[in-house]
């Protein structure tokens, strides 16, 4: 999706506020944009903190007024903390830009990257991210979300991986406006501790390769769980607008 004869650089940049890291990829994009950057990939994690997407509703936001950062991506109110890998593409995309084929791949390469760490996951019709399938007992639950901005063929945003999180944290709102999924991490679902500092090398390996095209994306969707159960509840639908909805 991206030139792969340009130079990728993908840099660890540690703890960092997440006005700090939103203020650093509008300088990474307008170098892009001019020429004087490469593409990069900005490997982080905040302190805790909500931020809202384009198509956030109200009902979706914290009850007990808990500060929530509104920003320029697709999609709706999430959270980031200690405990996830977030990552931050700034890349030119190949013309004609194929929003749904970059975010797919992004999925390809958090997928490869969770089973190099002993988890099986997928993506799921009709909703970005990758995913732990559900079953009867347990519905389908993302372990990392996407949620992307695409401007002038240059991206911004991101991933989240949630390797060893709080997850109460999305007790407080409705993540990415999901109400019947779940929300989980690589940690829970190995039933051992996978710290950032574990995960960090893999996915910075697997980004390396798979946004330098050698990572082949491989069609595995399955249709949501509400719609396998039920098979009347619709999954969530793209947005297409220049963002992508998470």
């Amino acid at each position: 999706m991206r030139d792969v004869s340009s130079p990728l650089s993908v840099v660890d940049a540690g703890l960092v506020e997440y006005t700090d890291a939103w203020a650093r990829q509008r300088e990474l994009v307008a170098g892009r944009l001019e020429g004087t950057a490469p593409d990069t990939v900005l490997l982080l994690e905040h302190p805790a903190v909500y931020t809202a997407g384009k198509r956030t509703k109200p009902e979706d936001r914290p009850t007990d007024g808990t500060p929530v950062v509104d920003v320029d991506r697709g999609g709706r109110i999430t959270w980031h903390g200690p405990g996830q890998l977030v990552g931050y593409p700034i890349l030119r995309l190949l013309e004609p830009v194929d929003l749904v084929g970059y975010v797919r791949e992004l999925e390809q390469i958090l997928i490869t990257a969770c089973a190099d760490l002993g988890l099986a996951t997928r993506r799921i019709t009709g909703r970005s991210g990758v995913w732990v399938p559900g079953d009867e007992r347990r519905p389908d639950r993302k372990v990392a979300a996407i949620g992307v901005r695409v401007a002038r063929g240059v991206t911004m945003h991101g991933f989240a991986l949630n390797c060893d999180p709080d997850l109460t944290a999305f007790d407080r709102i409705v993540p990415c406006g999901l109400t019947d999924a779940g929300v989980t991490s690589l940690s829970l679902e190995l039933g051992r501790t996978v710290s950032v500092q574990d995960a960090r090398p893999i996915v910075m390996r697997r980004l390396q390769e798979g946004l330098n095209g050698h990572i082949p994306v491989v069609p595995d969707d399955i249709a949501p769980q509400s719609e396998r159960v039920t098979a009347t509840v619709p999954g969530v639908s793209w947005h297409m607008e220049g963002a992508l909805q998470r």
